[in-house]
């Protein structure tokens, strides 16, 4: 079952990956400062990954092929992994729009808090 999983880093922010049924993640987000925002952003993720224009297709500088998903006002709400190819790229989206939606969350911050 896929699942959107919760982390701190190092300097305290809240971070999500959103993992497929296999555990590889398809996506992960950009830094947040607050649990309530973490959350939104859980939340925008499985609202914008049903609109296909909301992922931008990109390739890196090294010639590998990923993805961004933007909320509506054009800001990135997550990225996902490098692919070593554009069908690669193609079916990390079509995961991420199958998974999004109904994925379980897993806070792992309440794992760690002491």
């Amino acid at each position: 079952m896929s699942k959107f999983v919760i982390t701190k880093s190092s300097n305290e922010e809240l971070r999500f990956k959103l993992k497929a049924g296999n555990g590889e993640p398809i996506l992960a987000s950009e830094g947040y400062t607050s649990k309530a925002a973490c959350m939104n952003g859980i939340e925008s993720v499985r609202e914008n990954s049903q609109k296909e224009e909301r992922f931008e297709k990109k390739t890196a500088s090294n010639g590998k092929h990923y993805f961004v998903l933007k909320a509506g006002n054009g800001q990135v709400i997550g990225s996902s992994e490098m692919y070593e190819s554009t069908s690669g790229r193609d079916n990390g989206i079509a995961s991420v729009m199958k998974n999004a939606p109904q994925a379980a969350i897993e806070d792992e911050t309440v794992l760690t808090a002491n």
